[in-house]
């Protein structure tokens, strides 16, 4: 079952169907993954509630397909479950989540390196900036003006799944997923000024191939 359209099954049976955290739990998702750990099925849901849209507008740019990014999304979540007896809050939960997903969505790409055009970008598939969908149409622009977004939203996207695979992942996270250095790095096993100098080297290879469009 594709998150997207309900809850993840787990063991046979909905994470919607198990016991809700209680109410004024004021818990850290390390603490809530803890939980999970002892067997609080309710405490997973509560987990793929929370982060299952970011997950698959994750897994989206990267694999630039809606229905891979829901399945990509839905084994991470898989992965996390299946994991949750070697879990331990040594970092933080996103941080751990996000290098679940930061290898799924390599080995995707890598898979499926040949079967897709590098750079094609279809218009069939929803581009996107900072989670707003393209198909909402902006009513304070002309139609020419929505266009010439479109198109450089299109070549945004386009440019950035060009860049070299750690800089693409750190782009993504950095500018849409709003993590910051340290998470990244963490996510990307970097120091810090690592991340950093990755990040600046290819906010400059964007800068370069898009000043036409700035």
């Amino acid at each position: 079952m594709a998150i997207s359209n309900g809850p993840l099954a787990i063991g046979g049976r909905s994470t919607e169907d198990a016991p809700a955290l209680r109410p004024g739990e004021n818990l850290s998702d390390a603490e809530v993954m803890l939980k999970v750990k002892a067997g609080d099925d309710g405490a997973f849901g509560y987990l793929v509630q929370k982060y299952r849209r970011p997950m698959i507008s994750f897994m989206y740019r990267m694999a630039h397909n809606s229905a891979a990014a829901e399945d990509l999304a839905q084994e991470v979540f898989l992965r996390v479950y299946r994991s949750r007896s070697s879990y331990e809050a040594s970092a933080k939960f996103t941080t751990w989540l996000y290098r679940i997903a930061t290898n799924l969505a390599m080995n995707f790409t890598r898979d499926t390196r040949h079967e897709r055009p590098e750079n094609q970008v279809s218009l069939d598939e929803p581009a996107e900036e900072d989670s707003a969908p393209l198909d909402v149409a902006d009513r304070r622009l002309t139609a020419e003006q929505d266009l010439l977004r479109r198109e450089r939203l299109q070549q945004i996207r386009k440019r950035v799944q060009s860049l070299p695979e750690r800089q693409r992942l750190a782009v993504v996270m950095h500018k849409y997923q709003q993590m910051d250095y340290k998470q990244i790095a963490e996510v990307l096993k970097l120091s810090e000024s690592a991340t950093k100098s990755l990040l600046f080297r290819a906010y400059e290879t964007l800068r370069e191939q898009l000043k036409e469009f700035v």
